[in-house]
């Protein structure tokens, strides 16, 4: 949009919007991203078949609420990236307190484990496809994310589709824990975060051409 297009539409005033478009529309987004996740995971791994048996283990759970609260953290970030002027405030801290939290648990376990144990312990059996999948699963709400973020008026797209892209590949991890059999803390605190940064940096790449407006 021009500047002096942007003037003539500000001078005529602008139609009035809804207060709960902003979430509506991101609800929306991320219902799209849940659904082709889920998809693409049904069609490339499956659930692994143990689950009922693993959702009875702590870790599991663990494993779950990390990317959970990184969700979280990043869905706050993205909201507010989204309009120009509001700060993100604590939102930075939100986002970094649970992978600190998961490194001081992976520093723990490591610690506490035998030392031929511990590259078991990082590496699991699966760390080479780990952050590929996750990155995958991630990309239809990247996608979607991005077609949110772009209806309104981001005046930072770099940090707002790094935002766009945490979010999505928070995701992302979320569905692939369903069907991950690794629930190690040092194997979550490296290949699920890896995963993950993946699509945030690809959104902070993308996010100065695709968000300007």
């Amino acid at each position: 949009m021009k500047t002096d297009e942007l003037i003539t539409m500000l001078a005529r005033g602008a139609d009035a919007v809804e207060p709960d478009a902003l979430r509506r529309r991101y609800a929306t987004a991320l219902g799209w991203g849940a659904f082709g996740a889920t998809l693409l995971m049904a069609i490339m791994l499956g659930v692994r078949p143990d689950l009922g048996e693993a959702a009875r283990l702590p870790m599991f759970w663990v494993k779950l609420a990390f990317p959970a609260a990184l969700f979280a953290g990043a869905l706050l970030a993205t909201l507010r990236l989204s309009r120009p002027g509001v700060r993100l405030g604590r939102v930075p801290a939100a986002i970094a307190a649970p992978v600190l939290a998961m490194w001081l648990l992976a520093a723990v376990v490591l610690f506490g484990a035998a030392p031929a144990e511990r590259g078991q312990l990082v590496f699991g059996d699966t760390w080479a496809d780990c952050p590929l999948y996750v990155a995958i699963l991630s990309m239809p709400a990247f996608g979607a994310l991005l077609w949110a973020m772009k209806g309104y008026a981001p005046t930072r797209p770099a940090l707002a589709g790094a935002a766009a892209g945490l979010l999505s590949g928070a995701g992302g991890a979320l569905v692939y824990a369903l069907h991950c059999p690794e629930m190690a803390a040092p194997f979550l605190g490296i290949w699920y975060l890896l995963g993950i940064l993946i699509p945030t940096a690809l959104g902070a790449m993308l996010g100065p051409r695709l968000l300007r407006w």
